[in-house]
């Protein structure tokens, strides 16, 4: 499976799942801020995308479900260096450089966005 032929399952899935207009689903879009998802779709999209795909998602292993209540990740209202080390390693070609001059962790759903989703399916089907 090409790169182009997961963004436009990719892309299927969160126009299903958002009930957005496919041209609004870029790479660059952000899930929460550009397409308008909340916390329950998140768990919509993981399972649309086990469906598309035909592999299982772990439990916090796209979206990071618990990552505001651990006191590793989280303080005072802020990412802290391991949070943001974290967010790293899970979204690598995502540039955190702004996120990082303001890391409040009400920022955080804003980082996950269409191309993240698209590297996740991409590693997980091992094409990359």
């Amino acid at each position: 499976m090409t790169r182009a032929d997961i963004e436009a399952k990719v892309r299927g899935v969160l126009v299903d799942a958002l009930a957005v207009d496919d041209e609004d689903v870029t790479l660059k879009a952000s899930l929460v801020r550009d397409l308008g998802a909340e916390s329950i779709d998140f768990l919509d999209i993981v399972f649309k995308l086990e469906q598309a795909f035909g592999f299982k998602i772990g439990e916090g292993e796209l979206f990071p479900n618990s990552f505001a209540q651990d006191p590793k990740f989280v303080s005072a209202g802020k990412v802290t260096g391991d949070g943001v080390a974290f967010l790293k390693q899970r979204m690598p070609k995502l540039d955190l450089s702004s996120f990082e001059k303001d890391p409040s962790v009400s920022k955080v759903p804003g980082l996950f966005t269409v191309e993240m989703i698209v590297d996740f399916v991409e590693k997980k089907l091992g094409t990359h």
